[in-house]
């Protein structure tokens, strides 16, 4: 049984890839029941992210769909999208990222799935809003990151050249958004009784999010500097190599960065007028990184880090992709650890990040096959079994997966 602060709240998940998954995903973490309604084709994220040992379950869905049920619905028949009108009036929670007009046309925005229950949360994960010239436009991470100013944030450490952030960082931050949104509507809902239509534009989002970090000097009117933390758009605003790796370091404050001076052997460099405070050192950022860069050449990895915890200088080893697995902090506070997926076998669990004071989320539990839940999800949404075989004669009612070998 499920005792996550969310257990008892069910969701029925319209979405599909990464920023709708991201959002019940988490959801799913604190207890909510999942009920995820994907197409005959599957969530395009079966197939996408690389091999898998079966089609259809991909690593990467795996991973943004634990703790889920799925139901397969052909909701192009009629039969099939009166079933999930029967499902999502028995819900919470509906969270889609299915273009506005797409909703309308299968019923499933949120005036129409109100009206079948007023106390629903319905959320919609939008590319550009239903408002502006941009309105209803199609939006994957990438044309967000371009759009929004985060691929342009690379232009001072690449040469002038635009750059993606290499992971789907627009779909994270905008499905952690839309799940915060999620959790104030339903301690609204628990004051006032009433339901709620939630829209979240990741174009907004994201802008909000580059200009809140980026625009600095520019938030002023006239400008009184250039755009951008020059800190953070740094071309050495990066790992710092070592004599046999990297080190990972932040010295901000005037406290880290006199201990760092201590650490490198240059204590008279507290009192240079470049580096002695933190607005000198935001001035002569150039200076400051090559300084570091140089001074650590000179020791290990293993070395600087012995140093820099002796004088509470914020420092840590580079890590890897593949070395996240072996790391032990992550180990030993579960956050990463082997398991038996039933149906896919070995697999590394992804543990829940986050804690209440009874502790870390349980485990969510394992990511579904296509349309393995969906006679019981069917059953609880009150159809009887002559119904259930009327959908699966219709072609309705997917129940087995039908994918393409990769």
């Amino acid at each position: 049984m499920t005792t996550g602060p969310l257990a008892g709240i069910r969701v029925l998940d319209l979405s599909s890839v990464v920023v709708g998954p991201v959002a019940t995903a988490v959801l799913a973490e604190q207890g909510a029941e999942v009920i995820k309604l994907e197409s005959p084709e599957g969530d395009l994220l079966r197939k996408l992210g690389g091999g898998a040992r079966r089609p259809g379950m991909s690593g990467k869905f795996l991973n943004f769909n634990r703790g889920k049920r799925s139901i397969c619905l052909d909701v192009k028949r009629p039969a099939a999208r009166a079933a999930l009108h029967r499902i999502a009036a028995g819900v919470d929670v509906v969270v889609t990222n299915i273009r506005p007009e797409a909703q309308k046309r299968m019923g499933v925005d949120a005036a129409a799935l109100t009206a079948l229950s007023p106390r629903l949360i319905h959320c919609s994960i939008t590319g550009f809003g239903t408002n502006g010239p941009y309105a209803g436009k199609p939006a994957y991470d990438t044309v967000i990151q371009g759009v929004s100013g985060v691929a342009a944030s690379f232009l001072p450490s690449n040469q002038g050249e635009p750059r993606y952030v290499p992971m789907l960082i627009s779909d994270h931050v905008c499905g952690l958004v839309a799940a915060q949104m999620i959790g104030f509507a339903l301690y609204r809902r628990e004051k006032t009784g009433r339901g709620e239509a939630i829209e979240v534009p990741m174009f907004e989002n994201m802008a909000a999010f580059v200009m809140m970090e980026h625009l600095g000097p520019v938030t002023f009117r006239p400008a009184v500097g250039p755009v951008g933390d020059q800190r953070v758009m740094s071309p050495e605003a990066r790992p710092i190599a070592t004599a046999d790796g990297y080190v990972c370091l932040s010295a901000n404050t005037d406290a880290q960065a006199h201990g760092f001076f201590d650490a490198i052997g240059r204590p008279e460099l507290k009192t240079d007028p470049r580096f002695a405070t933190v607005m000198a050192r935001t001035r002569n950022t150039k200076d400051y990184f090559a300084l570091r860069a140089a001074a650590l050449a000179e020791k290990t990895t293993a070395e600087w880090l012995v140093i820099f915890e002796a004088l509470d200088v914020p420092a840590m080893p580079y890590n890897t992709i593949e070395g996240l697995l072996d790391d032990p902090h992550l180990r030993a506070v579960g956050m990463i650890s082997e398991a038996e997926h039933p149906s896919e076998g070995a697999i590394w669990a992804i543990g829940a990040p986050n804690s209440f004071s009874g502790g870390n989320a349980p485990p969510a539990g394992p990511s579904p096959l296509l349309g393995q839940d969906g006679v019981a999800v069917l059953r609880e949404a009150g159809l009887d079994d002559d119904a259930i075989d009327a959908l699966r004669r219709d072609g309705a009612l997917i129940e087995t997966a039908q994918e393409e070998t990769p």
